[in-house]
């Protein structure tokens, strides 16, 4: 099965199959058994499990100083513009060029795509983005106005971000080529040159799919990891077991004095929650908040120059917005009573999104500079010891309790 994504190697585009993506055949968090939990997945455990979401990324890799590339979350398959969706931009650490937030933030809704790249591409991005829509036959309203929404990362580490490597063409062909199903993790499209917790980091994706009894809603969540913290999976610490971990430095000197190396700041986290909840705009920025708590559970803490940034929005038929309407409009909307199995949903796929970035992310070299990926067979064995997999056979999750 081919996922959505495409590697731009110069000017030759090459299409990736799923064992294209995964050379090494690196699992994600859940084939090894790191379950994250009280709900279920949904069936591709990604965000495309919330109906008519669709990803598209495309790669970037050129000569020996250019890692990078552009993610594309399109909420549904209707005219954006006309038909925009309710959302909110929840600013977990405000370091960061996120571009469009103000506007959404002041309306509520989103009017395009979402694009994810990095930090120094973020303009080409978003003027191509405009280009794209503005090219569309428009289905209604021409547009007069476009508020473009791209996020970004810092991968500098690996990629040469100051020749703005991320073009036009590399745009069209993501959002071209955005589709439903499994979606491509790890060292591709936006996450391409990205590292978290001190490993290679990426692109990861989960799903939540409540039960008919708290509503049926499903949450899915996209996450482009370059953050740090101390590395925690399902409680196991095993960044500090890799002996990869914060102030290392710092906790071994006894003054500031003895400290010949400035203390490094990490960042920046981009997390797209998608759900087909009727919810406001006001339910999503606490959507949003939750999302962050997700990222919390991992071992971010948010340090001072991470730009963490939560994109919440509704893809429910019930909630979108018409542009030219000129009355009231009947807009569905969750109460607040129903927000509880929502934002659980929305902690775990988070939580499980950054690690299958982990998972799934390889080893990748640019600028001089290697960023490993995570030692699978070594985090296995530390969550062995720590009794933090396969919770779902050893833990209940539901019926009567154990006897």
């Amino acid at each position: 099965m081919k996922l959505a994504t495409a590697v731009f190697a110069a000017a030759v585009v090459v299409p990736a199959t799923a064992e294209a993506q995964a050379p090494a055949n690196r699992p994600r968090a859940r084939d090894v058994g790191v379950v994250v939990g009280l709900f279920p997945a949904g069936p591709h455990n990604a965000i495309t499990d919330v109906p008519g979401v669709k990803v598209g990324q495309v790669t970037v890799i050129s000569g020996d100083s250019i890692r990078s590339g552009v993610t594309a979350i399109i909420p549904h398959d209707g005219d954006l513009y006309a038909q925009p969706v309710p959302a909110w931009i929840f600013v977990g650490n405000g370091y960061g060029k996120l571009l469009g937030e103000t506007q959404v933030r002041e309306f509520g809704e989103i009017e395009t795509p979402v694009l994810l790249t990095c930090t120094l591409c973020v303009w080409t991005v978003g003027k191509a983005l405009v280009d794209y829509m503005l090219s569309q036959e428009p289905k209604g309203s021409a547009p007069h106005t476009i508020n473009p929404i791209v996020g970004e990362t810092n991968d500098s580490r690996v990629n040469d971000m100051w020749k703005d490597p991320v073009k036009f063409e590399h745009v069209r062909a993501a959002l071209q080529g955005a589709a439903g199903g499994p979606v491509a993790e790890g060292s591709v499209g936006a996450g391409t040159g990205t590292s978290a917790f001190g490993f290679k980091g990426g692109i990861g994706t989960s799903s939540r799919k409540l039960p008919a009894s708290l509503g049926g809603y499903t949450v899915g969540v996209l996450v482009q990891t370059n953050f740090g913290g101390d590395l925690t999976i399902n409680g196991a610490p095993v960044g500090r077991e890799l002996g990869n971990f914060p102030f290392q430095a710092q906790l071994r000197l006894s003054s500031r004095a003895d400290l010949d190396e400035r203390l490094r700041d990490d960042g920046s986290c981009m997390v797209v929650v998608a759900t087909d909840a009727p919810l406001s705009a006001r339910s999503l920025e606490r959507i949003g908040l939750r999302a962050m708590m997700g990222l919390s559970r991992t071992g971010s803490y948010a340090a001072n120059s991470s730009g963490d940034y939560v994109i919440a929005f509704s893809t429910a038929p019930s909630v979108r917005r018409v542009r030219t309407a000129t009355t009231a409009q009947h807009i569905d909307d969750l109460p607040n009573t129903s927000g509880s199995a929502l934002f659980e949903a929305t902690i775990e796929a988070t939580q499980e999104a950054v690690y299958n970035s982990l998972f799934k992310a390889t080893t990748m070299t640019g600028r001089g500079r290697t960023i490993e990926a995570l030692p699978i067979d070594k985090t296995v064995e530390i969550l062995k010891k720590y009794n933090a997999l396969n919770w779902d056979r050893t833990l209940p999750t539901g019926g009567p309790a154990p006897r």
